[in-house]
């Protein structure tokens, strides 16, 4: 697939063992916080799946030795009794903690992307508003969709980790006296007693270990290398594969025949990546299948030498026949033990590059000073807020958004905010809620800089209806009360000064009524005129001192947005209203109307002045508009 974007996560990164080594650490540091019962019962787990095959090893070569040798039927009986009682304990034992470790994997994959969740909520909203941070974001989520790159990848090193250095241990304290017992100075064998030999033996088994790991981490590196177009092609399917399950383009979709206009046609190229003759699958049959395949035989070999090895000391008389499987499954535990080791720690080296990813997004500073006055808690609402020569400029942008604003609004008083698309009005509303800090000028609370208020304090006195406004798929009453925990006489109340009130009757559940239906089958579907009206409820909950409506009613005819407004203003009380709206009918009733206009307030005045002027702005919207408000006059 050729590619189509420029992201923040595709350019690639180095990451060398140390720094990858420190940043899966840190991973396994916030996992810790996250889920501790994970690391315990994957440490048990591992310990257990691990140790089980020395210790049947041990009670097998018992039987055997005493096959081979006194043939005593009791000690035999006491060798099987044990053998099977030991091996049923271990099995009863390995698959409680694999249960356990089960519950704890699924703790993980319902945690998975909290860290991301909780930084996102964290963030300065001026960082979550650039495409740089959404592309990266994009890029860890692929990554962990495509092959679980990254935090998720990363915790799976943890029993893996545990089990190799349990079997290196274990092998070592079993297979030690395979080197230290000697043949009989008598036997042919006797050569294998010099320390030379035994050098060659164990640098021969080093040497087989070495290259079976470093084919098999080369083998996963050149799948792993070819993360960023998988990740595009995944991009693609997520989107495009799932369009025909949303029922908001379930219209366009059929008018225009796009599931085989557009989706098949990115679907095709998506598909193309993972059929039989695709990219990814000539990797298997090439060199990457080469190398893994040569891995294991040379583990294979491995196997043969030690075997050859051992059979060889006890053809000389160093042990029993018994002692021989003991030897030998042992030797290659500690070695398989030395290879699981080896890959992992290439593994958590290749995975370093996505945690980087994963850690720069982590580690993203908020530059918005927090403040640390409290807002005074005022009985009579009354907060002045001033815009004093306030310009704005978007990151990245050469061009104002807002240019030298002066406005002061007077306490209780209902400001209207209208102008052409682009004229600077939802910048303002989001410079006014403090989502942007100025890039020139001041905007002051009761003659006092807003940065230097408690951020969460200042934002508390503002309600917020926007434009794009959501509602969740949860009952009625949490999505007006914000909270699981809500006053339901207060919410009613609310969703009735909203005009919500004749809809609530007919909700089969009252305030405890899911709405949607993606949570709840028995969930309503409600209008858009209707999930406004809880949005507005939800604004009146909150009795914050300001009140903001930005454009939400933008979908509705102009007379139906006049009739909610009109209604609005009655249930506003003693708040500072804010309207930001096209219509200019609607706003006929605010005490006040500021034009904006390439970033500027360009008029101010009551609706009759400013309608009366006719070289204004003003005058020129509202005869665009006359012909919509016959009906309403």
């Amino acid at each position: 697939m050729a590619s189509r974007t420029s992201n923040a996560g595709d350019e690639k990164i180095t990451c060398g063992f140390v720094r990858a080594w420190q940043l899966n650490l840190r991973c396994w540091k916030l996992w810790m916080e996250q889920v501790p019962g994970y690391f315990v019962s994957s440490l048990f787990s591992s310990v257990c799946t691990a140790l089980t095959p020395y210790v049947t090893l041990i009670l097998s070569a018992q039987i055997i030795s005493e096959l081979a040798g006194g043939r005593d039927p009791q000690r035999l009986l006491f060798w099987a009794v044990l053998t099977v009682v030991v091996t049923a304990l271990l099995a009863l034992l390995g698959g409680a903690l694999r249960q356990w470790n089960g519950f704890e994997q699924g703790r993980v994959a319902t945690e998975r992307f909290k860290p991301l969740a909780d930084k996102i909520t964290t963030l300065d909203y001026a960082e979550i508003d650039r495409q740089e941070l959404y592309d990266l974001y994009a890029q860890i989520r692929q990554n962990d969709t495509w092959r679980g790159l990254g935090f998720s990848e990363s915790l799976r090193y943890f029993p893996d980790l545990c089990k190799a250095v349990v079997q290196i241990l274990g092998g070592i304290g079993f297979t030690l006296t395979l080197f230290l017992t000697d043949v009989p100075a008598d036997s042919p064998m006797a050569f294998l007693n010099n320390p030379l030999s035994m050098l060659l033996v164990l640098g021969a088994m080093v040497a087989a270990v070495l290259i079976s790991s470093m084919c098999s981490s080369k083998s996963a590196m050149m799948m792993i290398q070819r993360a960023a177009m998988c990740r595009e092609a995944n991009r693609y399917a997520n989107f495009y594969g799932v369009m025909a399950l949303d029922d908001k383009r379930a219209a366009d979709l059929r008018i225009y025949c796009q599931q085989e206009k557009v989706c098949r046609h990115y679907m095709d190229e998506f598909e193309a990546h993972y059929t039989r003759f695709g990219p990814l699958a000539r990797l298997p049959r090439g060199k990457m299948g080469l190398l893994a395949g040569l891995s294991q035989a040379i583990s294979a070999l491995l196997t043969c030498f030690v075997y050859l090895f051992v059979c060889l000391k006890s053809w000389g008389g160093a042990f029993d026949v018994g002692s021989v499987t003991r030897y030998v499954g042992s030797a290659t535990q500690l070695f398989g033990g030395m290879t699981l080791l080896l890959k992992t720690l290439g593994n958590i080296r290749a995975n370093g590059e996505f945690l980087e990813l994963t850690f720069q997004f982590l580690d993203l500073p908020n530059h918005m000073y927090q403040g640390s006055l409290t807002t005074e808690k005022r009985a009579d609402r009354n907060y002045q807020v001033e815009f004093r020569d306030v310009s704005f400029r978007y990151p990245g942008s050469d061009s104002w958004a807002l240019r030298h604003v002066n406005v002061k609004f007077r306490i209780g008083s209902r400001l209207a905010v209208v102008g052409p698309n682009g004229s600077g009005k939802t910048t303002f509303i989001k410079l006014l809620c403090r989502l942007y800090d100025p890039t020139e000028g001041t905007i002051l609370l009761n003659g006092i800089d807003i940065r230097k208020y408690r951020y969460q304090d200042y934002i508390a006195l503002f309600s917020v209806v926007f434009q794009d406004f959501r509602l969740l798929s949860l009952p009625l009453g949490e999505n007006v009360a914000g909270s699981a925990a809500c006053d339901r006489d207060l919410v009613e109340r609310c969703l009735q000064d909203a005009g919500f009130g004749p809809r609530l009757k007919t909700m089969p559940k009252g305030l405890d009524t899911f709405l949607y239906k993606k949570l709840d089958k028995d969930g309503v579907e409600i209008s858009g005129g209707e999930a406004q009206k809880i949005a507005i409820a939800r604004a009146l909950y909150k009795d914050a001192p300001f009140i903001v409506l930005d454009e939400p009613t933008a979908a509705l005819d102009p007379i139906a947005e006049a009739d909610i407004y009109s209604k609005f203003d009655s249930i506003a009380g003693d708040k500072t209203a804010i309207y930001i709206s096209h219509r200019l009918s609607s706003c006929k009733f605010c005490d006040e109307i500021a034009v904006f206009d390439h970033g500027a307030i360009v008029q101010t005045g009551g609706h009759e002045t400013l309608v009366a002027d006719e070289t204004g702005l003003y005058h020129q919207l509202w005869q665009a508009q006359a012909q919509y408000y016959t009906k309403e006059s």
